[in-house]
């Protein structure tokens, strides 16, 4: 059964479609959701929320059947009818994250194909950021597999502020100076390579203000961690892997260099506060080791 399939969603609707189509998504089996358990683990002040898996299977079993194919398969085009929230412009479409960890978790596609590896737009900047008026959550983006992106078609994620129940938003939020500089900066508190930057209060009442703001700074962080836009195909991709956070009060670039610590794989969560791992011996590791030795190995500092 579609709900919405792509039609527009217009303001002040998000909300209320994300949690329809949700609803619907697992009454019909489409949304599969990876059940977790959450345990913290302070790391140099930052309270990261380290999720630890209880079932795997379903998504194995998605991916062997993907892998029985001749050439890969792009879960996006078209997107599934039923974990498909809307339209966000003329440019996306909102989708569920099929197996969520996190509630409430939406992927903003490109309508046409378009690979990850391709620098973000200004529209892709404009439909994040007209998501992050509707809902007040962490816009995230992996560039590139080695930056944890697990499909090849460009996407967006937006997900809640709060990384699991009871927790105050974004870990990483506790360890930041008040003002942030509204200036790309580098934190001395941030073991690891990025820019950093304060983002105008009430900037997103405007979303696409907010978009012209944001690709700026983005760009600009860019050059400053010496990433490039690279010409392949005809379109702009990037030098190098990278993570990207956006959220209504800040934005935050970080250069990867691996894609692991040992088995544990980092997306851009990580750098909000957030790990996941498989098993009991996965957990066991991030607390002798640490978070944010973790963070500096993927980054290349380490």
């Amino acid at each position: 059964m579609t709900i919405f399939s792509e039609s527009i969603i217009g303001r002040g609707e998000l909300p209320q479609r994300l949690e329809q189509t949700v609803e619907h998504a697992l009454a019909e089996g489409a949304l599969q959701r990876i059940a977790t358990r959450c345990q913290v683990v302070t790391d140099g002040g930052i309270p990261f929320v380290v999720r630890i898996v209880e079932n795997l299977q379903r998504k194995a079993e998605e991916k062997a059947r993907g892998g029985a194919t001749q050439t890969p398969c792009d879960p996006f085009a078209p997107p599934e009818p039923p974990l498909t929230v809307g339209a966000i412009g003329a440019g996306h479409i909102a989708v569920l994250n099929k197996f969520n960890v996190v509630e409430n978790h939406l992927l903003l596609v490109t309508r046409h194909y378009e690979p990850q590896e391709a620098l973000l737009t200004p529209a892709d900047f404009a439909a994040l950021c007209w998501c992050l008026r509707e809902i007040d959550g962490l816009g995230f983006y992996n560039g590139g597999t080695v930056a944890g992106a697990s499909q090849h078609h460009k996407h967006l994620q937006l997900i809640p502020r709060s990384l699991s129940p009871g927790e105050e938003p974004l870990p990483l939020e506790r360890l930041l100076p008040d003002p942030l500089p509204l200036q790309p900066t580098r934190l001395a508190v941030l073991p690891f390579p990025h820019r950093i930057a304060a983002l105008p209060r009430q900037l997103f009442a405007a979303p696409a203000s907010a978009a012209e703001q944001c690709h700026a700074l983005y760009r600009e962080m860019l050059g400053a961690l010496q990433i490039a836009a690279v010409e392949r195909g005809g379109i702009e991709c990037q030098s190098a892997p990278y993570n990207l956070l956006l959220t209504r009060r800040l934005l935050m670039l970080v250069p990867r260099a691996r894609e692991r610590f040992e088995e544990i794989s980092v997306n851009a969560m990580g750098f909000a506060g957030s790990l996941f791992v498989r098993n009991e011996q996965e957990l066991l590791r991030v607390k002798e080791v640490g978070p944010l030795h973790i963070l500096g190995w993927v980054s290349g500092v380490v």
